[in-house]
């Protein structure tokens, strides 16, 4: 019995076994399956896996001394340059410095980098190989400040091509000095440069040169500046000479703005031209309201002294005069010279009315009786007192009639006398005659002063615009 049960046992192991190594068969389902194509299960050939033994570099970089430069002992090797401006941040008048940001790029050919390719096809690196190549060392003279930007990473590219050729890119702003000319300000257009050099290859090593031309320039037609108008953008190249270094090729990048006239006229020029427009009131106000004129004339005296200050304050301390200087200044004289009118109206009218009252106070005169005293204008006085007059003898006592006739006489020549002297005072004053309470001075100055501004005006856009 035992026998028999482990004889069992054995053959359903068996069966079990044979029944293990047979294929499955698939559940059918009503669809025919494809078969996969062969190049799914292919693994693509990693070139950058370093496999056991001597590695393969793509760049022989460690085979050489990239401290030289390329074809070193040889002639000058060329670079080409080419730039794409992306924006014109800021112009600054008061630290003549102008702020760009664009994108750099070099062309040259280092045969050390040359490499097989079976489609010719080059390779990009970041800026981790640029550390170990040469590259030119152009640098941006006259600069204040300059980064490469370095977000996300280093925005650095380097392009190798099979045959050596290399691309070296940077984005880069940078903020530079400009001359600037201020002498027609804010008339004027103001030429700035970005200059590009080598800084210790002299043209005998290194020859800077622009790729194609003027073409080597791009501009992005969305630039634009707040207050200028980007007219023009050119490049130029030509040799700089340093005493102790020798010669080097310099490559520029020109670019002309003007100034927009627009903004300055509505904050300096109407508020200017309206100060001095409203220092004219004063000529149809009466001489006699002083508060009113005084105040009106010391108003806008300092109003223009205020935008005097305002305008200087944004510019540069230069020692020669501006356009806008000329013009504030004259405009502060015209307003200033309306002060001085009306001080010199008031005094002339206290002047006169001093004369005038002098005059009334005067006692009349007493033609054709010599040293005699004023008498009533009735005739009516005593004889002792006609007896008393100072160095008469008595023969030249009057008689009663010839009393009267002196009377009679010495009344016409008052009257001819007061009417001549009234005469006089009309003619002398006929301008205070014309319009009252008005001086005449207020009446010529009514004329004078806004045919001068006017003509001030005229030669001014004339010559400046």
């Amino acid at each position: 019995m035992p026998y028999f049960t482990r004889l069992i046992l054995f053959l359903f192991c068996l069966t079990a076994l044979v029944e293990s190594r047979k294929p499955k068969r698939k559940r059918w389902t009503g669809q025919l399956e494809m078969p996969k194509p062969s190049h799914l299960y292919k693994k693509n050939l990693d070139v950058t896996k370093i496999r056991k033994g001597k590695p393969q570099p793509l760049l022989r970089v460690e085979d050489h001394d990239f401290s030289m430069r390329p074809a070193f002992g040889g002639p000058a090797i060329p670079v080409g340059v080419d730039v794409q401006v992306e924006s014109l941040d800021s112009i600054s008048e008061v630290d003549m410095d102008f702020t760009m940001t664009l994108y750099l790029r070099h062309y040259w050919k280092d045969e050390r980098l040359a490499f097989s390719s079976n489609n010719n096809k080059s390779m990009t690196f970041d800026g981790r190989l640029v550390k170990k190549i040469w590259v030119p060392d152009v640098f941006f003279v006259h600069s204040k400040r300059s980064f490469i930007h370095d977000t996300t990473t280093d925005n650095i590219m380097l392009r190798v091509f099979p045959d050596g050729h290399v691309l070296y890119s940077m984005r880069i702003t940078v903020t530079a000095m400009c001359n600037m000319d201020f002498s027609h300000f804010p008339l004027d257009s103001q030429t700035c440069s970005l200059e590009l050099e080598s800084y210790a290859y002299t043209d005998e090593d290194l020859m800077l040169y622009w790729k194609n031309g003027d073409e080597s320039l791009k501009t992005d037609e969305k630039i634009s500046l707040s207050q200028f108008l980007i007219q023009k953008f050119h490049t130029t190249s030509r040799l700089a000479f340093y005493s102790s270094t020798g010669w080097y090729n310099r490559l520029y990048i020109n670019f002309t703005l003007r100034r927009h006239i627009f903004f300055f006229l509505l904050q300096t020029y109407f508020p200017a031209t309206l100060m001095v427009m409203l220092s004219w009131v004063s000529f149809w106000i009466d001489r006699r309201a002083v508060p009113a004129r005084v105040s009106l004339g010391i108003t806008t005296v300092l109003t223009m002294s205020t935008i005097i200050t305002g305008v200087n304050a944004s510019m540069p301390r230069v020692s020669y005069i501006k356009a806008v200087d000329i013009y504030l200044w004259v405009s502060f004289v015209f307003v200033f010279l309306s002060v001085l009118e009306y001080a010199a109206v008031n005094y002339l009218t206290t002047v006169q009315e001093r004369k005038e009252r002098k005059l009334r106070e005067k006692p009349p005169c007493t033609c054709g009786m010599l040293h005699s005293r004023t008498m009533m204008l009735d005739g009516s006085y005593t004889e002792s007192e006609a007896n008393s007059l100072a160095g008469y003898p008595r023969s030249h006592i009057l008689t009663e009639e010839e009393r009267q006739d002196k009377i009679v006489v010495h009344l016409a020549l008052s009257n001819e006398s007061s009417s001549s002297r009234k005469k006089g005072l009309l003619k002398g004053h006929m301008g205070l005659r014309i319009f009252q309470n008005t001086h005449s001075i207020d009446k010529y100055s009514r004329l004078i002063f806004p045919a001068s501004y006017i003509f001030f005006n005229l030669i001014y856009w004339s010559v400046f615009s």
